[in-house]
């Protein structure tokens, strides 16, 4: 982990101001539309709306300058101005994680116009500053990883790469063709789980379960499992794939609210058409409750695996991560 320090005389600039959440959301999303429009998903697309929404909400308004410092959404940050208009913005969102407190750092949007001017360094220098003041020493963020400049800045401000992981989407489909394969798929049986969580521990790691929401307590076996899924009233599916009565790969759909999400598990010695068969039967059986599933997994670990069972990759991403 990377620790770094701060001058405690922080550099003035005039341009820069702390986000008013009473005025500068309409303009702000303007601008991260902006910026990242080429690559902004469906559920950033609806973030826009929400944001405009909420800035014309004086219910929401009145409630969000209360709570900008407790609830996980972008309420505070830092803007810069230039010539009577918003031309950079950062974000800094609080996250609670098993009572511990950290920021994660977002939004950093600098207009085109304005660029290579060093406004996106002095809005991340302010949000790290922000951070210190309020005795939060973890900050987090995530960068593209076909944005290298950004990685650079970062990286020259103290970031450290956590993980580097890509986001897949595909339709569900009830006629998906079968790969022609002798993997065997099953669901999943309780022997396997000793293996399924060592898999799953590695390629979920806890330290990035505070924003990714991950939680593998459902798909334990036993009585208390049961117990847990007939209390939070959850329905998730689990498949194995085993070749000689080995166990290849393991998939899991555990719905989230959104009711898309899988998890994969699966070792060094797992066989890539083991993974690409249980995703394809994902899709077959998932293809009655939603139109369309996730994964999130390490990048260029089974990528053409992934990509032979019909996923597109949406995004990859930089994890990083300090320590003040």
């Amino acid at each position: 982990m990377t620790s770094i320090t701060i001058s405690a005389r922080e550099e003035h600039h005039s341009n820069l101001r702390p986000l008013n959440i009473l005025r500068d959301l309409p303009a702000v999303a303007d601008l991260i539309e902006l910026c990242f429009s080429d690559t902004m998903d469906s559920e950033g697309r609806g973030y826009i709306r929400e944001m405009r929404r909420a800035g014309y909400d004086n219910s929401f308004l009145r409630w969000a300058n209360r709570a900008a410092e407790t609830t996980s959404l972008p309420l505070t940050g830092y803007i810069w101005e230039e010539d009577g208009r918003i031309v950079g913005n950062t974000s800094l969102v609080p996250f609670r994680h098993r009572n511990w407190r950290l920021y994660l750092i977002a939004n950093v949007a600098v207009h085109p116009d304005y660029r290579r001017k060093g406004i996106a360094r002095a809005l991340t220098e302010r949000a790290l500053q922000h951070a210190r003041e309020k005795n939060i020493n973890d900050i987090w963020l995530h960068v593209r990883d076909d944005n290298p400049e950004a990685l650079q800045l970062y990286t020259a401000l103290g970031f450290s790469v956590q993980a580097r992981r890509t986001s897949w989407k595909a339709s569900t489909d009830g006629h998906a063709q079968k790969p022609d394969t002798d993997v065997t798929l099953t669901r999943r049986h309780p022997r396997f789980w000793a293996t399924q969580q060592k898999w799953l521990t590695r390629l979920y790691p806890d330290p990035l379960a505070w924003h990714l929401h991950w939680n593998f307590a459902p798909l334990k076996p036993g009585l208390w499992g049961w117990f847990y899924l007939l209390f939070v009233d959850m329905n998730i599916r689990q498949w194995a794939a085993t070749r000689g009565g080995e166990l290849h790969a393991t998939l899991s759909w555990i719905p989230t609210g959104r009711g898309e999400s899988l998890f994969a598990g699966a070792g060094p010695r797992s066989a890539p058409e083991a993974l690409t068969a249980l995703l394809i039967q994902a899709r077959r059986d998932l293809f009655y409750l939603h139109p369309n599933v996730t994964l999130d997994f390490p990048a260029g670990e089974f990528d053409d695996a992934i990509r032979a069972a019909g996923f597109k990759p949406l995004r990859t991403l930089f994890w990083m991560r300090a320590t003040l």
